[in-house]
């Protein structure tokens, strides 16, 4: 039998942004109840509009 590892998705390097205060607000207010944390729902936010910026250049190309 494998031992148990933990899994680890990705490495991570710690950045401090500032947020608007409005901004805060509304995404704690997005994740209450969730399980989710505000770093995993700022990731998770900031990869979709990678992807779509992706998406406008490969459009835009054609």
């Amino acid at each position: 039998m494998e031992k148990f590892r933990i899994p680890n998705h990705y490495p991570t390097t710690n950045k401090s942004i500032r947020f608007p205060d409005d901004v805060i607000e509304k995404v704690e207010a997005a994740i209450v109840g969730q399980n989710c944390t505000f770093s995993a729902f700022v990731v998770a936010a900031v990869r979709a509009a990678l992807e779509d910026l992706e998406k406008q250049k490969t459009t835009q190309s054609e």
